[in-house]
């Protein structure tokens, strides 16, 4: 094993029972291997602080970084910040700068500050709040020993936006270097239920790439797609050549598949 090493969480009954598919897993997992670290594993669990704390336990001295995904809410199940804290050693406090973010983003919907939603203000000692700018629960950031270890809400729009403004520019930061190549086109005349075959087929042409398709329109009136693609490697020159052809292909697809590249 490497000295960047991940591995990924996903909390919560309704992941490990079926009734919620994860998502969440397989966007980290890219995404992280977008950044040039290894992805050990990801390990989905059900919310049982004393069956996370085992698991962290586990994995923490094989790991750089540790993501985990869902449990940070307002009910009696959320319980990760717990689970944290019981693998860690650390106390659970209330975080004033988490606490403000929670009291604004209430007060901003005319609701009352109840001690259910006091709750997601309480956090490991020593961590820091990620902003949650989509829904209610701040995520987490602690770092022990080298280690970094992130807490995200499981719902799959909170997460991505956190992990896309918070987290990933913190693990390029202290990551390999690697180098990006990113691109970006719109495609008109293709639902996007229709570009996502084209894209997922590439995919396994394109281990190591991520693609993200943004409607613009509506899915069966006039569709207007945003596609984003990101490449990364360990040279700048490899990373473009990639790139390049990845995005020929794309079009290339999304043209058979009868829509209309934007130029």
């Amino acid at each position: 094993m490497g000295e960047y090493t991940a591995w990924v969480f996903t909390i919560g009954n309704e992941v490990v029972h079926g009734r919620v598919i994860n998502t969440n897993s397989a966007f980290l997992g890219r995404k992280l291997v977008l950044l040039g670290y290894e992805v050990l594993g990801n390990i989905s669990l059900i919310d049982d602080v004393d069956l996370i704390s085992k698991f962290l336990r586990y994995v923490l001295p094989d790991s750089k970084v540790i993501i985990t995904t869902g449990g940070l809410g307002p009910t009696y199940d959320d319980r990760t910040s717990e689970a944290l804290a019981n693998a860690l050693g650390l106390q659970l406090e209330l975080n004033s700068e988490a606490l403000e973010m929670v009291k604004r983003k209430y007060e901003s919907l005319g609701l009352p500050l109840t001690k259910e939603r006091v709750k997601m203000a309480i956090l490991p000692k020593g961590a820091k709040p990620i902003p949650n700018p989509v829904g209610t629960a701040p995520g987490i950031h602690l770092e022990i020993d080298g280690k970094v270890i992130i807490a995200l809400p499981g719902v799959p729009k909170e997460m991505e936006v956190m992990f896309e403004g918070y987290v990933e520019p913190l693990l390029k930061s202290i990551g390999p270097k690697i180098f990006f190549a990113e691109r970006e086109f719109e495609v008109r005349n293709l639902p996007e239920s229709s570009a996502a075959e084209v894209v997922n087929k590439l995919l396994r042409k394109y281990p190591n790439v991520y693609v993200k398709t943004q409607p613009k329109g509506t899915e069966l009136g006039k569709p207007v797609l945003t596609v984003y693609v990101c490449v990364s490697s360990k040279s700048k020159e490899e990373a473009e050549s990639i790139i390049d052809s990845l995005v020929k292909d794309l079009k290339e697809g999304f043209i058979g598949s009868g829509g209309i590249i934007n130029h």
